[in-house]
């Protein structure tokens, strides 16, 4: 039986495949008093795979897969973070018209602000060459100026900050191999969309800066530049958030049942209408359209307001008309509240989940 057995075992483990799995042994001393202990291994001998491994290069030390996911995570979720400070500054630059007080771009040389008398003239002087100055900052003094000057200039200089918070860990984990094959491909989609949010905030603010000699409104940016950047950066907050928190948190053990399934296209669906309503209010600034009626939950004297359809094509209204910008607005308001849906409250829905 052992004829049977062993034989081929021995000449199985004589291939020149298997022998590259084995650990090789030094040869032992002849001596007596030496037995049992090895030589030392000559220049390009190694005695593991994981020493062959590490001298070819393809055993990089780098974290455990979990200790590595929780790393990204957290870099991630301090990520989104940014994103959320970077709208909410976004915001306060918009209420303090301060938007389309720096009039150019540039990506090293605009960090460094104006310090001497001097340099803050030729930046006001440079302003007071664009519309907004012309027609309604006519008035402005240079300590006014400087408000909404440092406004814009917090607010892109935080942008940068972002960008770097995403670039540089980045570039760092995806050398340590911090990085599965999936997370690589939205690492790339998180930093190039937060390249592109940069460029669409420039191409926002130019179209405030232009000249329109056949109008005397007050300058604004264009609602659908506007839209764009709030809804790129709300898509880039999502993003990070999301993924962090699925490296973060485990996944739920809860059975999929019918209620669950209706929970989740539920929550899917609410947060596509909070999405909506964010454009749309994005749209209601970017034609001030807020001002037009101030009354709620009626529009002036009726639920419908006269001037509702008053440009032609209909299809503008819904994206150029003051009143149907903000009519469209209460109404996703109203819908997208969870006042509106009393059904999902209480504990009763609860334990149809559990």
């Amino acid at each position: 039986m052992q004829r049977l057995l062993f034989p081929p075992l021995k000449a199985s483990l004589g291939s020149p495949c298997l022998r590259l799995l084995v650990p090789r042994a030094a040869p032992r001393a002849q001596c007596g008093c030496s037995c049992g202990t090895r030589r030392p291994l000559r220049p390009g001998q190694y005695s593991t795979v994981s020493e062959v491994a590490l001298q070819s290069g393809r055993g990089t030390v780098s974290l455990p897969s979990k200790a590595a996911e929780r790393v990204v995570g957290r870099w991630l979720l301090v990520c989104s973070g940014t994103v959320a400070g970077a709208v909410i500054l976004g915001g306060v630059t918009r209420l303090t018209e301060s938007g389309l007080s720096m009039v150019d771009w540039h990506l090293i040389k605009e960090m460094k602000p104006p310090t001497s008398q001097e340099e803050w003239e030729a930046e006001f002087q440079k302003y007071q060459q664009f519309p907004e100055f012309k027609i309604l900052n006519h008035d402005m003094t240079l300590a006014e100026f400087k408000f909404i000057w440092y406004m814009e200039y917090s607010h892109r200089m935080w942008g940068r900050l972002v960008g770097l918070a995403y670039i540089l860990p980045a570039a760092y984990f995806w050398r340590k191999g911090w990085l599965s094959r999936n997370m690589k491909g939205r690492v790339l989609a998180l930093c190039g969309l937060v390249c592109f949010q940069g460029l669409l905030g420039w191409y926002m603010v130019k179209s405030g800066l232009e000249e329109k000699p056949d109008s005397h409104d007050i300058p604004r940016v264009s609602q659908y530049r506007l839209a764009a950047h709030l809804g790129s950066a709300l898509v880039l907050y999502c993003a990070s958030l999301w993924t962090s928190l699925s490296l973060l948190l485990p996944q739920h053990k809860l059975p999929e049942t019918r209620q669950l399934l209706w929970l989740r296209r539920f929550a899917h669906g609410t947060a596509g209408l909070v999405f909506l309503t964010a454009l749309s209010g994005a749209f209601v600034a970017g034609l001030d359209a807020g001002l037009v009626y101030n009354s709620f939950p009626k529009m002036g004297e009726s639920w419908i307001p006269q001037d509702l359809l008053t440009f032609s094509p209909i299809l503008r209204n819904v994206f150029e008309n003051p009143t149907m910008v903000q009519f469209d607005h209460r109404i996703l308001r109203s819908t997208s509240s969870p006042g509106e849906f009393p059904f999902l409250q209480g504990p009763r829905w609860q334990q149809r989940l559990c």
